[in-house]
């Protein structure tokens, strides 16, 4: 049911009904359809604004949690985005997680024992 979760919110972020600039989408759509309450897991999505916001989101990978970060805001400055993403690179490794690019400006991080497969899936599975 994660995995179904999972690939419909990816399909409304990156599908091909893509939201022009300044729209956003509703991810209350896509709602669990289990019984409600706490999770084991999130996947979480975030905007780094700055260098420094790495240490609170990155608070969330610590805790188990996948994040999927928006480095839009830094990707004007070179050397910031740099600093930034080498940062998050040094982060991951320490605790055993994985990093990958999705895109230009997204990437996702996840906590140790989740490991991101980077070949691309075609259909039929």
């Amino acid at each position: 049911m994660l995995h179904i979760l999972t690939m419909a919110i990816v399909a409304g972020i990156f599908g091909k009904g893509r939201k022009r600039e300044g729209e956003y989408i509703d991810l209350s759509e896509y709602g669990s359809r289990g019984e409600e309450g706490e999770a084991e897991m999130y996947i979480r999505v975030a905007e780094l604004q700055k260098y420094e916001d790495v240490k609170d989101f990155m608070e969330h990978v610590y805790n188990g949690n996948i994040l999927i970060l928006d480095l839009e805001p830094l990707s004007y400055d070179d050397m910031e985005l740099e600093r930034t993403t080498n940062e998050l690179k040094r982060v991951v490794k320490d605790i055993g997680g994985d990093i990958a690019g999705l895109g230009r400006n997204l990437i996702i991080v996840t906590p140790e024992k989740i490991k991101i497969d980077r070949r691309k899936m075609r259909a039929p599975f």
